[in-house]
């Protein structure tokens, strides 16, 4: 017996193995010549709609020469198309023209706290990561300086950005290495630059399960700080360089999402509007009600600015679906998101290469797909930067 299960080992190893290195070699076929991800540039259509100007205006300013973007990359039918460092740029030269369009330069304030939204479910598949790496994105695009962390042992979203965790952090380089007990690294050493303008990650990998299994004996040992401060803690190292922080919580209520809900400034929860799902969420907000009241007990429960749920994965023609959604909306009212995800053949298909709505081309699917998709994420983002303004004290 105890050779068999030898065996088993060693084939599950061997599986593992040859699983990862065909991912590498996939991802490295994705994303050549440099190996890495590249966001793709962005037509005047998109950046008027990005920017919130009419494509005239925007014409405008460029024959006026009020808008130094440097080198336009166009197409052969002249057409231009801007990378995202240049939108951020005419953003700015925008805002400065005119106070009228101050508004266009959304980063936080005087005064304003950061705004620390965690992504959270108690179980997986409920689009936790498709809506928190959309929510990180959109929000960079809209001009705020946004930090994403990963606090998920899966890594979906770090692999997201084009990372492969036990090839790029096989041993360090995770939010692991800020948030453990012994010798624990700057949390700024393990933020890291990604391809996408505005927006920087803090990533994930399987060592973070072990701040679990380390953080019951941190409690035994009255080791200090508790864990439910230690990534508030970290956030506060780099909070002068952010305006809005997105967490990806893992898919169980443990330490490592209980820290992040004390952290957190607002919370998003995902479900999916089917019976089974909505049950295992009654068990979730359950479970974090007994648990957050045990913490507040220490002085640590979270003044949230805001809760939402929001519905994924939504099929607006499937009945059980669109019943069990009212049925959310007339419990929780204005709790929950009036905007739902739509589930979308464009992001489904986007993720087979690890891309997401913002990073594929609407050329490359049926207009009419895309545009659905993009037009509900783009609502949902809305809804929540709506929150955001609004906890700031913003009309």
């Amino acid at each position: 017996m105890n050779e068999q299960r030898i065996r088993m080992d060693q084939k599950i190893q061997t599986m593992a193995t040859r699983l990862s290195k065909s991912l590498d070699v996939n991802m490295r076929k994705s994303f050549l010549p440099d190996e890495r991800k590249a966001l793709r540039r962005f037509s005047s259509t998109e950046v008027a709609q990005i920017l919130g100007v009419s494509q005239d205006f925007l014409r405008k300013m460029f024959f006026e020469d009020k808008l130094d973007l440097g080198e336009i990359e166009t197409d052969a039918r002249g057409r231009r198309f801007y990378t995202a460092e240049q939108i951020d740029i005419a953003r700015h030269e925008i805002a400065r023209s005119s106070t009228k369009f101050q508004h266009i330069v959304p980063r936080r304030r005087d005064g304003e706290h950061i705004q620390i939204i965690s992504i959270a479910n108690f179980k997986g598949g409920a689009g936790k990561t498709t809506t928190a790496i959309h929510l990180a994105q959109k929000l960079a695009l809209d001009g705020y300086r946004v930090l994403a962390i990963d606090l998920d042992p899966q890594a979906s979203m770090t692999t997201m950005f084009g990372f492969r965790p036990e090839i790029d952090f096989p041993e360090a380089g995770t939010v692991y290495d800020a948030l453990r007990y012994e010798d624990p690294i700057p949390f700024r050493d393990v933020v890291r630059k990604t391809y996408f303008h505005n927006l920087d990650l803090a990533a994930a990998g399987l060592l973070l399960s072990e701040f679990e299994t380390e953080t019951a004996h941190a409690l035994r040992n009255n080791i200090r700080p508790p864990f439910y401060q230690r990534l508030a803690l970290c956030i506060n190292e780099v909070e002068t360089d952010y305006d809005i922080v997105v967490i990806d919580c893992p898919p169980q209520l443990g330490f490592t999402t209980l820290s992040a809900l004390v952290a957190s400034t607002s919370l998003v929860v995902t479900v999916i509007p089917s019976m089974l799902d909505v049950a295992s969420m009654a068990q979730f907000l359950q479970l974090t009600s007994s648990l957050m009241a045990t913490i507040a007990e220490v002085g640590a429960s979270p003044d949230w600015d805001f809760m939402r749920f929001l519905i994924t994965r939504f099929e607006p023609n499937d009945g059980p679906q669109t019943q069990m959604a009212a049925f959310l909306r007339t419990m929780f009212t204005d709790d929950v998101l009036t905007q739902p995800f739509l589930k979308s053949s464009a992001v489904s298909d986007a993720g087979l290469t690890q891309q997401t709505l913002f990073e594929i081309a609407r050329t490359d699917f049926h207009r009419q797909t895309y545009d659905r998709a993009i037009e509900s994420i783009n609502g949902v983002v809305a809804e929540v930067e709506g929150l955001i303004k609004t906890a700031w004290g913003r009309k």
